[in-house]
């Protein structure tokens, strides 16, 4: 006897379509921003009792540029350094195009951006 209950097999609704494996991914400069749609986007999926995987925080990428306060040149060396942070999220879905276009039909926060790919199996 096993200490966890039987695992219950998602299994999308309509059968006679092909199902697809796809692939959201979400860039964004906001963490607030990129979390609230990844929630919305699973929420979706859930209540349409799809396969969901994610999401998958990706390393932050940070761009920095360093450069001089002073625009002549003369005077102390001070700097500043400016940075942009990066964040990246991969929601992966087992479903049919069609339902895969109902769910990322929610209103997208600002400064995200989304990227849908299929793979077929």
């Amino acid at each position: 006897m096993s200490a966890y209950a039987p695992k219950k097999d998602i299994v999308p609704e309509a059968e006679d379509q092909v199902v697809h494996r796809i692939r959201i991914t979400l860039t964004s400069r906001n963490v607030k921003n990129i979390e609230k749609v990844c929630t919305d986007l699973k929420k979706g999926a859930v209540e349409k009792k799809l396969l969901v995987k994610g999401p998958v925080r990706l390393p932050t990428k940070k761009l920095v540029i360093t450069t001089r306060k002073a625009p002549s040149g003369e005077g102390t060396n001070t700097w500043d350094r400016f940075e942009m942070r990066i964040h990246k999220r991969i929601i992966d879905l087992h479903a049919p195009s069609e339902v895969v276009k109902q769910i990322t039909s929610i209103s997208i926060e600002p400064g995200v951006e989304v990227d849908v790919t299929i793979n077929d199996r």
